[in-house]
């Protein structure tokens, strides 16, 4: 340090909320509706209530369909069930053509999602299930109406 000119070792702060917990955790959903009107939508039982970064201020979150991984690639909008024009997760993702019923999932929601989330216009805010290193699983919590 004293070779640099430096008399005492800096102190180095940072927030790992996104670092540490980001990549450890995913927010899975169903496709309940799918519209072809000016592109395709695909209506989701999630909402902004669940994720809001997306819509708050543009965040980007790896969005996968498991079970259609080889279907053709089109330009994808993912809706959520809110009436807000920023519920959205996705706008002209390339995504495989799914189905009614497909599991979404939108990757990298480990830091902000839950701690982000509200109850809004009757939704609940979603359960999250705790993935052990011995295989086994955890309800970690239980939505609730107050």
């Amino acid at each position: 340090m004293k070779k640099h000119g430096l008399k005492t070792i800096p102190r180095l702060c940072m927030e790992n909320g996104r670092y540490m917990t980001g990549p450890f955790g995913w927010l899975v959903t169903r496709c309940e509706a799918i519209k072809e009107t000016y592109g395709r939508y695909y209506g989701v039982d999630a909402c902004m209530a669940h994720l809001m970064r997306p819509g708050m201020y543009g965040a980007y979150h790896e969005i996968t369909i498991p079970v259609r991984e080889k279907e053709e690639v089109v330009p994808s909008h993912v809706v959520g069930t809110l009436c807000e024009n920023n519920d959205w997760f996705a706008k002209d993702r390339p995504l495989p053509k799914a189905q009614v019923g497909d599991l979404f999932v939108i990757h990298d929601t480990g830091a902000h999602a839950h701690s982000m989330g509200f109850q809004y216009n009757g939704k609940l805010r979603a359960p999250e299930v705790l993935l052990r290193s011995d295989g086994g699983d955890s309800l970690m919590y239980v939505p609730y109406s107050e």
